[in-house]
């Protein structure tokens, strides 16, 4: 007798449930949408800008099919585009130019399956269409970026400590410092080491010439890489903020490639002005003299006094600070989130180059109970990320920004202060654009592709295996409904790539069934009773298809590491397909096999396909 227990039956139920509630949600298509997302970490995405959008809309007579708010975004689904595009204007207007208002698609599928995080896969750029690119880091750039940085600190240093040199050269990535006579270079190692741990000094002989070879060390010059390559993909992706990309795609591609691509997006020439783009942070000076209410109240009339300019903070608050420049983010080494030492507030410890420490300590000794402004330049605009009062004279180039944060706003201001500019220079290796049309074509054909091979193999089967090729396609059919459903769960992008591994999938997973069949065949050729024979059939089929599985899961997992972009994407689909099609052959298709042949005493016979052509061609 062939029986499950019941725990089986109901988890082959329950999967079955899950896949067809997560798998619905790619047959309902997709509609115009627009999307709202924060252009700056400061803007707030709640239930007050919900009112703001919803009120909007009402007063333009824009009836939305539905507004959904999420934690990173709110999306108003519209029926038309035409309506799409009036209330991207009419949105762009009423939010400011804090929020990002992007043109997008959504799925059509009704709310309860959205309210369960039933939501469709993503569609990679050679299905929807848009721009791609993929950037090369140089990275012997951020290493000599760093060796000019260590160089501009030992001359501050050898001039600080009062110890004269007779030049200062950077040699590639080294830093070589000139001396007259061995006393004052000995001199010169120990203070260097000591304000400079991060290096490797040697000390060297020439004829009557004496130097000091800096080198970075081999982990310091992994973290400087590590280090550009992030500080880029973030300040990559504050940039493609402007184009109001819906959902734009920055990530790294090995170790010193990125990949951006913009959905949507058909216009080259602007996408590669965005990623061009740069912004830095400026100290200024706030003018005393002029803080009062009546001369702020001036200033916003546009009547600002002469040499001031008018800027305002994160909350909205005007101040009135000199034109004058006394640091730009060139001068930032690193920045990094933290706390204040006395308050325990979350804070952001910003280090200066020597020169920039320089500068900074002079202006704050003379300037001792005045404010200090440290402006972000973005766009051609500035905003004024704090004010503090300057309490005592600030040495050794560390500057701290504290006040009204919360640890998140920590984090994102030192990932803005760090992503002003780009840690190292990037050169665009690739580049690629696919439209809207081309996308839909590849949808179709890729759809199409995949259906026909299911539809072959179907035939194939029933006509060979009869019922037990049913049960095999009905197997084969929940297979691809798992697969689907898990990549929804996920929220991964499907792509042409991906569309091949599902069809490979197909192909592979009625392998594992064609085994299980072939040795049901063979017990019943050997006179074993059908009962014994299935169960035979599939206990013993179990080995050969978990090897078989295990080792083509190995080489997906080898494609998943060492592969990227397409290359990836594919591996991850053939690897879930695996394990899909190892449950729905074995599980699955061995619950339904119980269900039809298990409760039968008298089986005699089993419908799959002339197991005496065997025999015969066997005598023969």
């Amino acid at each position: 007798m062939n029986r499950y227990p019941l725990w089986k039956y109901v988890l082959i139920a329950v999967a079955l449930t899950i896949g067809l509630l997560y798998t619905l949600p790619n047959f309902f298509g997709e509609v115009p949408a627009v999307q709202i997302s924060p252009a700056k970490t400061t803007a707030k995405i709640d239930e007050v800008l919900l009112s703001r959008v919803d009120q909007a809309l009402s007063q333009a007579n824009i009836k939305p099919d539905g507004i959904f708010l999420d934690p990173a975004s709110i999306k108003v689904r519209l029926a038309t585009t035409d309506m799409q595009l009036k209330a991207k204007d009419v949105l762009q207007g009423a939010v400011g130019e804090n929020y990002v208002v992007a043109l997008n698609l959504l799925s059509s599928s009704p709310r309860w399956l959205t309210r369960i995080n039933a939501l469709p896969m993503y569609l990679g750029l050679d299905l929807r269409g848009g721009v791609h690119f993929l950037l090369q880091v140089d990275m012997k750039g951020a290493l000599t970026k760093a060796a000019d940085r260590y160089a501009a600190d030992i001359r501050t240093t050898l001039r600080g400590k009062e110890i004269r040199y007779a030049g200062i050269s950077r040699d590639g990535q080294n830093v070589v410092v000139k001396f007259r006579d061995i006393q004052t270079r000995d001199q010169a190692l120990t203070e260097i080491g000591k304000q400079n741990p991060d290096l490797l000094l040697n000390a060297g002989e020439t004829g009557a010439e004496y130097s000091i070879a800096a080198a970075l060390r081999p982990e310091v010059q992994k973290r400087i890489q590590e280090f550009a390559i992030q500080q880029n993909i973030t300040t990559l992706r504050n940039r493609v903020n402007e184009l109001g990309v819906a959902e734009p795609i920055v990530q790294q591609a090995g170790s010193d490639r990125v990949v951006v691509q913009l959905p949507g997006v058909q216009d080259t020439a602007k996408a590669k002005d965005i990623l061009g783009r740069t912004a830095t942070l400026e100290v200024r000076m706030v003018d005393e003299e002029h803080s009062d209410a009546a001369s702020l109240q001036a200033a916003i009339g546009g009547q600002a006094p002469f040499g001031d300019e008018l800027l305002y903070d994160r909350e909205g608050a005007p101040h009135l600070l000199k034109r004058e420049v006394i640091l730009t983010g060139d001068r930032i080494s690193d920045a990094q989130p933290g706390f204040d030492s006395q308050t325990g507030e979350p804070a952001v410890h910003i280090n200066l180059d020597g020169r920039g420490a320089t500068i900074f300590q002079q202006v704050t000794r003379e300037s001792i109970g005045k404010r200090m402004a440290m402006v972000l330049v973005e766009k051609g605009k500035g905003e004024v990320v704090t004010a503090p009062v300057i309490r005592s004279e600030i040495p050794g180039g560390r500057v701290q920004i504290s006040g009204r944060m919360s640890t998140v706003e920590a984090r994102d201001t030192a990932l803005l202060l760090r992503a002003g500019a780009l840690a190292a220079p990037m050169e665009i290796v690739e580049e690629r654009t696919v439209g809207p049309s081309l996308g839909a074509d590849n949808i179709s054909r890729g759809f199409h592709s995949t259906l026909i091979g299911f539809a072959a193999i179907a035939v194939f089967m029933i006509v060979y295996y009869l019922f037990f090729g049913v049960i095999s396609v009905l197997a084969l059919a929940v297979n691809l409904m798992l697969l689907v459903a898990l990549l929804s769960m996920l929220q991964a992008t499907l792509t042409l790539p991906g569309i091949a591994a599902i069809a490979l999938a197909l192909g592979m997973a009625i392998d594992a069934n064609v085994l299980i069949n072939e040795r049901i065949r063979e017990e019943l050729r050997n006179g074993t009773t059908p009962q014994a024979a299935i169960a035979a059939g599939y206990e013993r089929a179990w080995a050969t298809i978990l090897d078989s599985n295990i080792t083509t899961l190995i080489a997906g997992i080898a494609l998943f590491m060492f592969g990227s972009g397409p290359v990836r994407g594919f591996a991850v689909v053939h690897c879930l397909g695996i394990l899909t099609s190892m449950f729905s052959a074995v599980v699955v298709s061995r619950g339904m096999v119980n269900l039809v042949f298990g409760a039968r005493r008298k089986l005699e016979k089993l419908p799959i396909g002339n197991t005496d052509w065997y025999k015969r061609t066997t005598a023969a």
